[in-house]
């Protein structure tokens, strides 16, 4: 596990690369500098390539940064990063179980309000009503504690809200326009791209934590996921959101910026923003829908969101409000 707020050693030989990336630096300045021995740089360095940085070498000149990692660590996804509380904190995990499952241990602590947990891949992936998600790497793995103080009639918006910041965020950083499938699907070309799993904490009823859990097929291989998951009910197909050499950081921290946006406007109760800007981008208001329920199918024409995020279905001359239930429907 590694993490923003752990002093890690070969941070200092980072930092120091990244800020002369041009020029090579020497073992011996960089021990001098650093006031450790040559032994502790090249370990240091060693670390630095373990994690995915390329770093040149030359006889008699030094080291020099040449490129920077994909993978999403702590203080990449914290450098730049434009929030005001959403992912001060990091951690990252080469493979867990579950980001959710970590979030959830730790997530009533009050230092850990707007931490991000991160994973390269999960083994235990989980999505809606305890399905299982196929996590490989490649992906967008991630759960965000927070600590919310808008009311607890609330909470059930919060997916909606979080699906929203993430398809806005691809919207700005991609440029490709996503769809969004009630209650809290990203869908691509009529098939899944990314979802979004909320767990919340209540006590006395009053919100004590929710934890956000964002799936993304970033860069995956959509046949070998859809073979795993394939007879997952409501299965509808899976999508991969870039197929070239996007780096996944930029879309990460301008997830947590729009996110951050969102939960600002349920705290200040302008549910009829997000209402708005999901209805825009969603694919299933006006259409004819299915919904399996716990209490039986709900058949009708989707019409809109209410400001708990339920789907409102016109049924003739009827209403009905679904909260909870997995939509049917032509993308």
């Amino acid at each position: 596990m590694l993490t923003s707020f752990d002093d890690f050693s070969f941070l200092k030989i980072l930092s120091f690369l990244k800020a002369h990336e041009s020029e090579f630096l020497s073992g011996q300045d960089m021990s001098d500098i650093l006031k450790i021995s040559r032994v502790a740089v090249w370990k240091d360095i060693k670390k630095i390539r373990s994690l995915g940085y390329k770093i040149e070498s030359k006889q008699n000149m030094g080291y020099r940064l040449v490129d920077s990692t994909k993978l999403l660590l702590p203080w990449e996804v914290r450098q730049n990063l434009n929030t005001e509380f959403l992912g001060k904190r990091v951690y990252y995990f080469d493979s867990i179980d579950t980001t959710q499952s970590f979030a959830m241990k730790i997530g009533s602590n009050n230092n850990e309000n707007g931490t991000v947990i991160i994973s390269k891949k999960q083994t235990k992936g989980r999505g809606r009503m305890k399905r299982k998600w196929k996590s490989p790497s490649g992906g967008i793995w991630m759960s965000i504690i927070i600590h919310p103080k808008f009311d607890v009639s609330y909470a059930t918006l919060v997916p909606i809200a979080t699906s929203l910041a993430l398809c806005i965020a691809i919207e700005k950083i991609l440029k490709i326009k996503s769809r969004l499938k009630w209650p809290n699907d990203i869908t691509l070309k009529g098939k899944k791209v990314a979802g979004v799993l909320v767990d919340t904490s209540i006590t006395s009823n009053e919100i004590e934590n929710m934890i956000l859990g964002v799936g993304i097929n970033f860069k995956i291989k959509p046949h070998e996921l859809a073979g795993t998951i394939k007879k997952t009910p409501n299965f509808y197909g899976v999508a991969t959101l870039v197929k070239k050499n996007e780096e996944p950081l930029p879309l990460v921290q301008q997830f947590l910026y729009e996110l951050e946006n969102v939960l600002q406007l349920i705290s200040s109760k302008r549910i009829k923003k997000i209402k708005n800007e999901w209805t825009k981008r969603s694919s299933t208001i006006n259409k004819n829908v299915s919904i399996i329920t716990d209490q039986g199918n709900v058949n009708g024409r989707a019409t809109g969101i209410d400001n708990d995020g339920a789907l409102i279905i016109s049924k003739g001359k009827k209403t009905e409000r679904v909260l909870v239930g997995d939509v049917r429907h032509d993308q």
